[in-house]
């Protein structure tokens, strides 16, 4: 079976773990998952099955949307609710103050990654080093936040909803929000309710998935993945050509395509410069 499924992943689960499981689900080897989500979190995750695989590449630069329950006036080592409290401070915040606030981190923002994070300096994963309680230097990095809502307060907690670029730690936005309101904060609670143009209405329960007797009727084809690019059917000759791994004349403006063949067989993403078409990466086959 090939194709991409959506997990609706519990919590306490990890991303690998979802993997892993869904090798015996869909009885292959070739998985891999769009985007990481911590233990804690839950929704929406891509996982790619097959030869689906192909496309995972694809799907790394993918937005995402998520909502989170930011908990103010506690600061923890892991920027999040789970982790050891460094410091607790009493809080006094009304909503037009974290208006204001929240102003600050839309657009364009610079983030320093948390120390318990997958990323590698000089070879090390930062949370290697933080589990031997070491702390070193992170460069900051460009992340951009196209949506930053607040959807209620709570006793000392704020639900928000939030539209992300790839990269973009939630749990580092939560404690950057909670030291510029000056009371400190850390992420309480994570949702994905979207990736890419995968929403939870797509979703399946990850149990659901591990107890159905037909898990390929939750598959989405390859395709699917590329729908914001236009459609185009070639003729017999052109699939023939992109089947050899050729580039071809075709009238067609400059643009990046989904091609099909005649039978109505996805093909590949394709690219279109002054009237020659060529492979960004074939899927026959998938």
């Amino acid at each position: 079976m090939d194709g991409i499924v959506i997990v609706d992943k519990p919590a306490g689960w990890t991303s690998q773990d979802v993997t892993a499981k869904l090798r015996g689900v869909f009885q292959t080897r070739r998985i891999g998952h769009g985007g990481t989500l911590d233990p804690m979190a839950t929704g929406v995750l891509p996982v790619f099955v097959g030869r689906a695989t192909r496309a995972v590449e694809f799907f790394e630069h993918a937005d995402k949307t998520y909502e989170t329950l930011l908990r103010l006036g506690v600061t923890t080592d892991t920027e999040d609710i789970t982790g050891i409290v460094l410091e607790e401070k009493a809080v006094s915040v009304t909503q037009v103050q974290l208006e204001v606030v929240l102003q600050q981190f839309r657009g364009e923002i610079q983030q320093i990654p948390p120390m318990y994070s997958a990323i590698k300096i000089n070879g090390q994963k930062l949370y290697d080093l933080a589990r031997k309680g070491r702390q070193v230097e992170r460069p900051s990095r460009t992340v951009t936040i196209f949506e930053l809502t607040l959807l209620g307060m709570e006793e000392n907690g704020v639900r928000l909803r939030v539209h992300c670029s790839k990269g973009t730690y939630i749990r580092t936005l939560c404690k950057d929000i909670g030291q510029a309101l000056g009371c400190g904060g850390c992420m309480a609670q994570l949702r994905r309710i979207a990736a890419g143009g995968y929403g939870e209405k797509n979703a399946v329960p990850l149990a659901q998935l591990v107890e159905s007797d037909d898990p390929g009727q939750y598959l989405y084809s390859v395709d699917t993945l590329f729908s914001q690019h236009p459609a185009v059917t070639l003729t017999e000759k052109q699939t023939l050509r992109c089947r050899n791994g050729n580039s071809f004349s075709i009238v067609l403006e400059d643009g990046t395509y989904r091609a099909y063949s005649p039978e109505g067989e996805f093909l590949m993403l394709a690219k279109v410069e002054n009237g020659v078409m060529s492979t960004i990466k074939s899927f026959f086959g998938v």
